[in-house]
């Protein structure tokens, strides 16, 4: 019995020191050679893994939130009150939309709402995002910019997405096009490993790269 007993602890001990060392040494690596993406992505301005707001900022003389490059519309469709205030003529508050944050007017978690093409509210919402994007100066903006990601927390967009904002962008910051279409293909990235997905662009990083260049 005693010996059966002493075998038993010695197990027990050795995994839970086994558990603990496995989960040290994992910390430790990870913080040595990826402490960047261990630590969340961090930057002076937010995490590059996470979707911004950015229809809020200060644009001095010009239209807010025109000074910058937008994400896809995950924070900033009809059910944000910023949009609604700088666009009141052509924004009516929604109770949550094809908004995957806020879902009848209550907090939600990362995930589609799956409102369909049929549903008139996702119809709604996607004629009040264009009417806003309009009247901060993009005439045409891309699909991306008018519906919510299926995660809504999604940080990145297509250089299409980003080539459609510059008119506004120039006008707001006096940056060139041509310096902008040249900072939109420098803050580009290739697909992963050359064929998963498509290009896409950080919107954060390439806000901080606009800043700089300002």
């Amino acid at each position: 019995m005693v010996a059966h007993l002493r075998r038993s602890v010695i197990i027990a001990v050795v995994f839970i020191v086994l558990t603990f060392a496995y989960a040290l040494v994992g910390t430790g690596l990870s913080q040595l050679f990826f402490s960047h993406q261990a630590n969340g992505s961090l930057t002076a301005y937010g995490s590059t893994l996470i979707g911004q707001n950015w229809a809020s900022t200060k644009c001095p003389g010009h239209p807010t939130g025109s000074c910058v490059f937008h994400g896809r519309p995950d924070d900033t469709g009809p059910y944000a009150a910023v949009v609604c205030a700088s666009n009141a003529k052509n924004c009516t508050p929604s109770s949550g939309g094809d908004n995957p944050l806020e879902a009848n007017g209550v907090a939600g978690e990362s995930g589609a709402t799956n409102l369909g093409p049929r549903s008139s509210v996702l119809l709604d919402n996607t004629k009040q995002l264009v009417a806003y994007w309009r009247s901060l100066g993009v005439d045409d903006p891309t699909p991306d910019l008018v519906t919510t990601s299926g995660s809504g927390y999604d940080p990145d967009i297509t250089p299409q997405d980003a080539t459609v904002q510059i008119p506004m962008v120039s006008k707001a910051t006096g940056v060139s096009a041509s310096q902008l279409e040249s900072l939109i293909s420098a803050e580009t990235h290739n697909a992963q490993f050359g064929f998963l997905g498509s290009k896409y662009i950080v919107v954060l990083d390439l806000n901080e790269a606009l800043a700089k260049l300002k």
